[in-house]
């Protein structure tokens, strides 16, 4: 054999799952980077934590201050003015972090969703086309086709405005009158004509 009829042994390129899968892998090492790391054991833990993770800085440093002057206040398993300034930096420290990872998961989100519309507008592009080009002769080997692409599209397509129905009357009330309206002072006096 020679040289010039030999195909390079090149990886083929990575697909975007895999792509997508290693990123995944990425972003879960991450965990091990991060101090104080939980994860909560339930959807109510957030609820749980909330009220006493939104107190303001300035009550937590008067406790730990607090706790640092009375030797009193630091029984009971609470833990000390250190301990309490680094859970304190930690959440000042990390918050933006985890902005940063909702900023970039709302823009992955608007990415798929955007990859996923081109995709879509494509296909209905695709499908206006094929519907005109099946009612040619010269193409009607695209009817099939476009069968298959009308049963698959489903009833997404344009809806028609339905009447709606009318109401039904509640009760003690009819549609129309039944009496005359009664006279009063304000209203002129006209009695209905005889025939």
């Amino acid at each position: 054999m020679s040289k010039a009829n030999e195909v390079p042994d090149t990886p083929p390129p990575a697909s975007h799952l895999d792509a997508a899968q290693a990123l995944i892998d990425d972003i879960r090492a991450m965990k091990q980077r991060v101090p104080n790391f939980v994860i909560p054991e339930s959807s109510n833990t957030g609820r749980q934590l909330a009220s006493a993770a939104s107190l303001p800085q300035q009550f937590v440093d008067l406790t730990a201050l607090a706790i640092r002057n009375n030797e009193e206040l630091a029984r009971g398993g609470n833990f000390g003015p250190p301990e309490m300034h680094d859970m304190a930096s930690f959440a000042d420290a990390y918050d933006p972090v985890a902005d940063e990872f909702e900023a970039m998961a709302l823009f992955v989100r608007h990415s798929v969703r955007a990859a996923r519309n081109k995709a879509g507008s494509n296909a209905l592009m695709t499908y206006a086309m094929a519907k005109r080009l099946a009612k040619r002769p010269e193409t009607a080997s695209l009817a099939p086709h476009v069968q298959d692409m009308r049963i698959a599209l489903g009833a997404r397509g344009r809806k028609t405005k339905s009447k709606p129905a009318p109401k039904p009357a509640t009760a003690g009330t009819s549609p129309t009158p039944t009496q005359e309206p009664p006279v009063t002072k304000s209203s002129p006096e006209t009695s209905p004509k005889k025939q």
